[in-house]
């Protein structure tokens, strides 16, 4: 299972990544556990600056906008 994490501190934009990322997955029909991550210290972690960001299987795919659900299909496959 894929495992997506989306890193913000719970802002809009990182709601609206959430929710199109979510959208992807299902278009795609993949299987995966997503998590929101808050913490800045695991933000820092990544090497992440800006948020929001997309972090598939522990990879920074996306850091500071938010992809369209067409991007973030690309990304995912």
């Amino acid at each position: 299972m894929m495992k997506i994490e989306i890193l913000g501190m719970g802002c809009q934009k990182c709601s609206n990544l959430m929710d199109a990322t979510k959208k992807a997955a299902a278009e795609l029909n993949i299987e995966a556990e997503f998590v929101k991550v808050e913490d800045i210290k695991k933000i820092m972690s990544y090497g992440v600056m800006t948020t929001p960001a997309l972090v598939v299987d522990g990879v920074v795919k996306v850091s500071g906008k938010i992809p369209s659900v067409e991007e973030i299909k690309a990304l995912l496959q």
